[in-house]
């Protein structure tokens, strides 16, 4: 083994798939790009972390809603250009010539050219680490997308694509709540 510096620890443990959070406040919708997140349990409910150094944190906190994208590796030029500029000058969904579609029971929008988004209301707000806890209201996916793989942030500007999937769904069956 050999020394790892501190600060780049983060990068052994770095979530994923890299996804697209939505907000919309005061009429203006908005896209942020995103690997800090975490699935909570087996429940609807996730966890991100953000602060006030991006455009759509005071829009989580003024609006308590949000949709999550899941992006493919195909628009994958466009999740990192969405990741390196300002909602507060640039309007992403034209840039990045992205579709809004509206969602069922809040005002952020879904993104058609993603793989699944997912309606959610911010349930808590843990200041002191900027942890946004979410449940999830809704959830679509698109069933006729052919491409499905993710992307994976290494937390250098490097990604990791989706590839093999090893199923050993038989071994995991005592673990799985019903329906999963």
């Amino acid at each position: 083994m050999r020394k790892l510096s501190l600060n780049k620890a983060f990068m052994l443990l770095e979530p994923g798939p890299v996804v697209l959070v939505t907000t919309a406040d005061k009429g203006k919708n908005n896209i942020m790009t995103i690997s800090w997140h975490m699935v909570m349990d087996f429940t609807p409910r996730f966890a991100l972390l953000t602060g006030p150094w991006n455009y759509s944190y005071k829009a989580l906190i003024r609006t308590k809603s949000c949709v999550i994208s899941i992006p493919t590796v195909d628009i994958s030029k466009k999740v990192v250009g969405i990741g390196v500029c300002s909602g507060s000058d640039t309007d992403k969904f034209k840039k990045f010539d992205l579709t809004p579609v509206k969602a069922k029971s809040i005002d952020a929008p879904l993104i058609k050219e993603c793989l699944a988004n997912v309606e959610c209301h911010v349930t808590d707000h843990i200041k002191k680490h900027d942890i946004f806890v979410l449940e999830a209201v809704h959830a679509w996916i698109d069933v006729n997308r052919k491409e499905r793989r993710t992307i994976h942030a290494n937390g250098d500007g490097t990604f990791v694509v989706d590839g093999r999937v090893l199923n050993y769904r038989r071994l995991m069956l005592p673990k799985l709540p019903p329906g999963v």
